[in-house]
């Protein structure tokens, strides 16, 4: 009921109660709400991505679908325990944009950071003169032909596919510019087995044609004992 607010004539005036929003705007307003999210969280925070080669074998397989965090590598720093920033580390694996075509992303590990000395010897990689274990790296996909010494110039980093006979990285394309660092892959939230070329649909046709394989291989070909795992 509505509160008293005064008196006409003796008699107490009741105040209206406010207007009912109808079930309606309380959708409306729901669905705007989330939406606005959605588009903040893809805009600053997250990004999703798909593993379209095998340059990151056996890390990263082809039809990994990938969560990425934008927010860990921000230029600004708040006391958020949820969303942590921090600068790049050795080991890191990060998305970025191709320095030579920047509207392709590409999905590397950084292996060397401004300042360090990087070499390649006998298929094993060595920084500021100490070789690095990389339990990452399948000793079969080890590439044997010598790279460096090269130092990393301020500002940039050097990043290697963890498939080092496959991969084209900045071995052959030069230093990653940080300034070209999008975010850190976080974890494989769906993977789904399938090959380059159906990873890399050409045209409408080929598109159609690989969600319809998905939808009908959904359940048998999903990789299961991949989906919601951290990328380390």
């Amino acid at each position: 009921m509505g509160g008293r607010t005064g008196f006409v004539d003796g008699r107490a005036l009741e105040a209206d109660d406010p207007p009912q929003k109808s079930v309606l705007r309380d959708y409306i307003e729901t669905i705007l709400v989330c939406v606005i999210f959605v588009i903040f969280s893809r805009a600053f925070v997250f990004q999703q991505s798909k593993i379209p080669s095998g340059s990151m074998e056996d890390t990263l397989l082809i039809g990994d679908y990938i969560m990425v965090n934008r927010f860990i590598y921000a230029p600004v720093s708040f006391d958020w325990e949820l969303l942590p920033v921090r600068d790049l580390r050795r080991g890191d694996v990060v998305v970025f944009k191709y320095p030579v075509q920047p509207e392709v992303d590409y999905i590397k590990r950084i292996v060397a950071l401004p300042g360090d000395t990087l070499e390649v010897r006998d298929g094993y990689l060595y920084v500021n003169g100490h070789r690095q274990e990389e339990p990452y790296v399948n000793p079969s996909y080890r590439e044997g032909k010598p790279f460096g010494p090269v130092v990393v110039e301020p500002g940039n980093y050097f990043a290697m596919g963890d498939h080092r006979n496959r991969s084209a990285d900045s071995r052959s394309w030069g230093l990653l510019p940080e300034t070209l660092v999008k975010g850190r892959a976080l974890l494989i939230w769906w993977s789904y087995e399938e090959g380059a070329a159906e990873a890399n649909p050409r045209g409408v046709l080929d598109t159609v044609k690989s969600i319809a394989g998905k939808a009908t291989h959904f359940l048998t070909r999903s990789r299961w004992s991949r989906c919601f795992t951290l990328i380390h």
